[in-house]
């Protein structure tokens, strides 16, 4: 029985390399997440396929930035396919037009706050509003719930002080940047291990070279899954 906690993305080039490593996962992953790096190789129709005909869960990772209008009827096309998460970027703006667009569906609008792969330089660089990077995510945070955002994507290093916010009852917190203990950082700059992500608030996690690199991909879902705390204690 897989644990729906852990969240594997298919970052492949196409939705064929996609269906063979959801097969290769078989059982042991329930829950997966496609981006914006498999839209033109037949993502949506993966993501269909996954959820209709093999009973996966899909989290549709398309980070959506534009006016409202776009974003509203971006999403509402998108609700169609009867998908579980939906990612937007964090704005008010933003997240008032998706959850618009999503009304009539049971999709989950999750905002992201900072991505995982920047530090404050990288903030500097692209202009951003001074500060520490943990209170500039925890501020994105209360704002896209204040707008009416589902859940908050985020690093794991940030989930703590999300959670304790008013404003994330009843909310998800979904938090990629997270490695096994002794994997490779690779491009993610704030990291934390699967158990400690989950005891710091998260729902779920997504981990996905640690599993995709490992001799036995479905035996190192399971062994992440087994590292999660029991849901009475977190």
């Amino acid at each position: 029985m897989s644990d729906d906690r852990l969240i594997v993305p298919i970052d492949l080039p196409d939705a064929l390399s996609g269906l063979k490593l959801v097969e290769l996962l078989g059982d042991a992953v329930s829950f997966y997440k496609i981006g914006l790096g498999m839209l033109t190789g037949g993502g949506l129709a993966l993501a269909n396929e996954l959820k209709q005909e093999h009973g996966k869960r899909i989290f549709l990772d398309m980070k959506l930035f534009d006016i409202g209008a776009t974003v509203e009827a971006a999403v509402r096309g998108i609700a169609q396919f009867d998908l579980d998460f939906l990612t937007v970027h964090g704005d008010p703006h933003v997240v008032r037009a998706a959850r618009e667009g999503a009304a009539a569906s049971d999709m989950k609008i999750l905002a992201v706050t900072v991505l995982t792969s920047l530090d404050r330089a990288d903030l500097d660089a692209g202009l951003m509003a001074p500060g520490a990077v943990s209170d500039i995510a925890v501020t994105r945070a209360a704002r896209a719930f204040e707008a009416g955002a589902d859940g908050i994507i985020t690093s794991p290093l940030e989930a703590a002080a999300i959670r304790a916010l008013p404003e994330a009852q009843g909310r998800l917190i979904v938090t990629p940047g997270v490695r096994p203990a002794g994997s490779a950082t690779d491009d993610q700059k704030r990291i934390a291990t699967p158990a400690e992500a989950i005891r710091a608030g998260a729902n779920h996690i997504v981990v996905g070279r640690p599993i995709w690199k490992a001799p036995d991909p479905a035996r190192a879902a399971r062994e992440i899954a087994a590292s999660l705390p029991a849901l009475e204690e977190t």
